[in-house]
């Protein structure tokens, strides 16, 4: 079957070859009347667009690449579904991958959108340091722009959270509720994400004369697993703290879930308080108090700060932009009110 082309549609529609190409690449002033012969000539007839050569015209794919450390984890799933909205509305494609964790197959992944000429890349890197020299190396290739976490020592933009801020109202919150002891339960201090709450975390609790036990500060990975396999450590010394500080809501949920297993009342004897606000920590059990992100904001400043590096040339770039949203706290069951 052969392609249809635009001699075809614009025979249809009676107009010309020129009108078409105004019409189907939303470039020039026409009528409504002739973009409304046009459309129809095109879908009655099939065209479709030749995205290859538009891009060679163009210079542009108007596609976007996405790597994220692990597509299972629910709050990068939920931030990959806004970026890939905001793109929508951009008239853009997301081309996504999933770093499974790993710095090695992060590199490829990176490799592999570069040399499939996307227009930019958006990356969460999965690893703080050993990430760093594929993220600036795809950097000096096209536009790259860090979301949520960040390599340091890189020159690129980043966009995410004020881990720290989110911290201090986590602490603050507990504090209020009556605790004066905390544990904290995160993933090893490989990321920037835990590495920056967990030093908010230990900020604040001196700050307000909470109590830290070294042995309390148990680090593990993102998940529902190692959330309940830490809490039963925690059970099992007989010294549970007033408090228990997660860094993502699938430990926290582990978290609660080992309580409970272990005739622990949540909140009563223990608060726990969770990070990211993904849909679950509200269905929790109980319902988890979490620090929720701006997801369609980060999103947002994201697809904006690879756009405005796309149009700018390599000589003219200034410095690095860092742009560290304002997290809130969503109080649930899981933590007591304030006397």
């Amino acid at each position: 079957m052969q392609r249809v082309t635009i001699a075809q549609v614009s025979e249809r529609a009676g107009v010309s070859t020129a009108t078409v190409s105004r019409v189907l690449s939303g470039r020039g002033p026409v009528s409504a009347a002739v973009e409304r012969r046009v459309r129809q000539a095109a879908e009655e007839l099939g065209y479709q667009v030749n995205t290859i050569a538009r891009a060679l015209r163009n210079s542009r794919t108007d596609t976007v690449g996405m790597v994220v450390p692990s597509i299972s984890n629910p709050f990068f799933t939920s931030l990959v579904e806004s970026v890939e909205h905001v793109l929508e509305r951009e008239g853009k494609e997301l081309f996504l991958s999933d770093a499974r964790s790993d710095p090695a197959i992060e590199a490829r992944r990176l490799a592999s959108l570069a040399a499939r000429n996307v227009d930019g890349i958006i990356v969460s890197p999965s690893h703080g340091t050993e990430s760093g020299p594929a993220v600036q190396e795809t950097a000096d290739r096209l536009p790259l722009v860090q979301l949520d976490r960040f390599v340091g020592g890189t020159n690129t933009d980043w966009v995410g959270v004020d881990d720290v801020a989110a911290m201090r109202l986590v602490m603050d919150h507990l504090h209020e509720g009556g605790a004066r002891s905390a544990a904290f339960v995160g993933s090893l201090l490989t990321n920037s994400s835990t590495e920056q709450r967990f030093a908010g975390f230990r900020r604040r609790a001196e700050e307000l004369g909470m109590s830290v036990d070294p042995d309390q500060v148990l680090l593990g990975d993102y998940s529902v697993d190692w959330g309940e396999a830490a809490a039963a450590r925690l059970v099992d010394t007989g010294n549970l703290p007033d408090a228990i500080v997660c860094a993502d809501d699938l430990i926290a949920l582990g978290v609660t879930r080992a309580c409970r297993a272990h005739g622990v009342e949540v909140p009563g004897r223990v608060q726990v308080t969770g990070y990211d606000n993904i849909e679950f920590s509200r269905l929790g059990e109980p319902a988890l108090t979490t620090v929720d992100q701006p997801r369609d904001r980060i999103a947002e400043e994201a697809v904006r700060l690879l756009a405005a590096a796309s149009r700018t040339k390599e000589t003219d770039r200034g410095p690095s932009a860092h742009i560290a949203l304002v997290p809130t706290l969503v109080v649930r069951d899981s933590t007591r009110a304030g006397s």
